[in-house]
């Protein structure tokens, strides 16, 4: 199967299109808050396709990795090739989550000033996105790279082994901001 944005986990799927839909309609709305709602939308939309393309589609090997299911020799190089994109490409990526993070803030100042509660709603909703992939799911699409950076090429029966070196080597894979961890070393916790 092909690593396209049908592999994204659904649930990621899901609040990705919400957040969509949540931001288009607030850059509809009168006022600071439509002209806060479309700097924001500016900033995001590349950032929000550029995730589509290289750090959600291999969070959807996770339920595969944990089961320890055979992967397909394509899905396995198109998620190395989507990974090794992500690791050089994270550090700009967080750069723009800092970018982001100040047009969500103008965005929830707008709402407050105006007193909209449901665009209010969206600047917090998309704050704790972003930290959740800071936290989650950038950490975790690195893993993924990890689990078959370190598999072995194939036990006997020709299914890839999912369990590595990477119990006993440390890996520091990238710098995650301060309040994510530093290290994807599960040695270091």
């Amino acid at each position: 199967m092909a690593m396209t944005k049908e592999r994204i986990p659904k649930s990621v799927q899901v609040e990705h299109e919400a957040i969509h839909s949540a931001l288009v309609e607030a850059t509809r709305a009168p006022g600071r808050v439509g002209a806060a709602a479309k700097a924001l939308a500016e900033v995001l939309h590349p950032h929000f396709v550029r995730e589509e393309e290289i750090a959600l589609p291999p969070l959807g090997l996770l339920a595969s990795l944990a089961a320890g299911d055979r992967l397909e020799d394509a899905d396995v190089s198109a998620v190395l090739a989507m990974t090794d994109s992500l690791r050089r490409e994270l550090p700009r990526m967080l750069e723009e989550h800092a970018r982001i993070r100040a047009a969500v803030d103008a965005l929830r100042l707008a709402a407050s000033t105006e007193q909209n509660p449901k665009v209010r709603q969206l600047a917090d909703q998309l704050a704790l996105h972003a930290q959740t992939e800071e936290e989650v799911l950038y950490p975790a699409a690195v893993l993924v790279e990890i689990s078959f950076e370190h598999a072995r090429p194939s036990s006997p029966d020709g299914v890839l082994s999912q369990r590595s070196q990477a119990e006993t080597h440390a890996v520091d894979v990238v710098r995650f901001p301060p309040s994510a961890p530093t290290s994807v070393n599960p040695r270091q916790r």
